[in-house]
């Protein structure tokens, strides 16, 4: 093996130094008295220990270990919630281009450490939770809550405190539950994702100076596009139509897990949180607003459009497929990989339910 090659099992992005990009870039949170930060930690541990039950009872679904907690909670700062996503993301990526080390050609990375942690920087201050279901794998994932961005937009909504934070626990233990009810499902998605970036740099081992010219040209319109309002990603031009196929039967998985969280984190009713559609009704037009210009041109650059449009056809799915089979006919969608929908069947819910029910 080349000394120039990392040995096996070694992810081509520097983690270390993208989380420490990272550190250096994230934004301070909102200033609030000691005293308020100390309440906010304590509400959102509550909130999030409160959630378990309700989401339980409206999805019908059961952790197949009742042995553990649904999860661990941690409330966190930007930074830290940026180092995570390091771990995260190495985890699901890590040893991806094993099977190519030995080749004659070296293996390039695709991405730096400094431009991941540059984007973890920008994402850091717009993510209120998230749950991680590989930083103990084949256990108990962790919650993590973002402290300074739920504090940030509940001030920005002016919503009811403890309703606003109990609502995110109920969408983030939610995942936590997805999770829990199937084992399989983790290891799944990152044995996707992992197949896909192989795939993907297997067709791209050219790396003569035409190729790395025409790579930064794609780039380049890429953000160019963004900033012209036309909904590019940094995606576009990279992955052929094989690769764009695969990575939309991943994404419909992804918008099945939002959707259904979201869906969640709605139907426990105004007897758990009074005030469900009020904070609804604001978060949507805070997520259509999207923000200044510099922050809609961010959206599309990172492809957060995308992400806010898998919350609705997902939510969309799920309310379609439970008013057709029920609850019960709903679930059989955490059975095995070969019942998760795919890209076509979440935009056709009857799709879904024909191969699966019958």
């Amino acid at each position: 093996m080349s000394p120039d090659l990392p040995p096996r099992g070694v992810s081509l992005v520097d983690w270390n130094a993208a989380a420490a990009v990272a550190g250096r870039l994230a934004r301070p949170g909102p200033v609030a008295a000691r005293a308020d930060l100390d309440l906010l930690v304590a509400g959102l541990r509550d909130a999030a220990a409160r959630a378990v039950a309700p989401v339980e009872e409206v999805t019908g679904l059961a952790p197949a270990d009742r042995a553990s907690a649904l999860s661990d909670v941690y409330v966190v700062d930007r930074v830290r919630w940026a180092r995570a996503n390091t771990e995260v993301m190495d985890h699901m990526t890590r040893g991806a281009l094993d099977d190519l080390l030995d080749d004659a050609q070296p293996v390039a990375a695709l991405v730096g450490g400094a431009q991941v942690g540059a984007t973890l920087a920008l994402l850091s201050s717009r993510v209120l939770g998230q749950f991680d279901p590989y930083s103990r794998p084949g256990g108990t994932g962790r919650l993590l809550l973002v402290a300074p961005n739920v504090l940030g937009v509940e001030r920005q909504l002016g919503v009811d405190p403890a309703d606003f934070r109990l609502w995110v626990c109920l969408h983030e233990q939610t995942h936590a539950l997805q999770f829990a009810s199937s084992p399989w499902l983790a290891e799944h998605l990152a044995g996707r994702a992992r197949a896909l970036i192989a795939d993907v740099a297997r067709s791209s081992k050219d790396f003569s100076e035409a190729r790395v010219r025409d790579k930064l040209s794609t780039v380049g319109r890429a953000v160019l596009a963004a900033v012209r309002g036309e909904g590019q990603s940094l995606l576009t031009g990279i992955v052929d139509a094989d690769q764009k196929e695969r990575l939309a039967d991943v994404t419909a998985v992804m918008a099945l897990l939002e959707g259904h969280a979201d869906v969640a984190m709605d139907a426990v009713g105004p007897a758990l949180v009074p005030s469900v559609a009020h904070i609804r009704a604001r978060f949507e037009a805070r997520r259509d607003a999207g923000g200044t210009r510099a922050d809609q041109v961010l959206r599309r650059l990172l492809g957060m459009d995308a992400k806010i449009a898998q919350y609705r056809d997902g939510a969309a799915f799920v309310r379609a497929v439970t008013e057709r089979v029920g609850q019960d006919g709903l679930n059989a969608v955490w059975t095995s990989p070969d019942t998760l929908p795919t890209a076509r069947e979440i935009a056709d819910p009857r799709a879904w339910v024909r191969r699966v029910h019958g």
